[in-house]
């Protein structure tokens, strides 16, 4: 199995409690998915940072950033059974996968962590 692509984000927890008073903001970083299971989170603050540090941190190991057509909304992240991340994939992230490393079949990795001040999280793309 081949590394595509790693990245990595930090963010200051600050930064997205005072984003996230504003509704018009979560509507346009996160899914509807994304919200609804932030109901059963305790900690909103946390619990938004670190998916606004997940997706930054895949365009990173995109290597593209938010270009061509790629926006907050494409990349989601959900948890599993076992809480879990992961990246939900859909067709748009398949074909950007495809454009930027010609690969047809690809997996996502992800990790994400907070503590008081700061989210973090670290993805790797790998070719299947």
């Amino acid at each position: 199995m081949k590394i595509l692509g790693i990245g990595v984000d930090i963010i200051n927890n600050k930064r997205i409690r005072k984003s996230i008073s504003n509704k018009a903001f979560i509507k346009r970083i996160f899914t509807s998915k994304e919200i609804l299971a932030f109901k059963s989170n305790k900690n909103k603050t946390n619990y938004f940072a670190k998916r606004f540090a997940a997706k930054e941190s895949f365009v990173k190991a995109l290597g593209t950033g938010f270009r061509n057509n790629l926006n907050f909304q494409d990349i989601e992240i959900l948890n599993n059974k076992l809480g879990k991340p992961y990246f939900s994939e859909n067709k748009k992230i398949k074909k950007i996968i495809f454009e930027a490393f010609k690969v047809k079949s690809s997996h996502f990795f992800l990790s994400i962590s907070d503590e008081k001040d700061y989210s973090i999280a670290f993805t790797i793309i790998q070719k299947r």
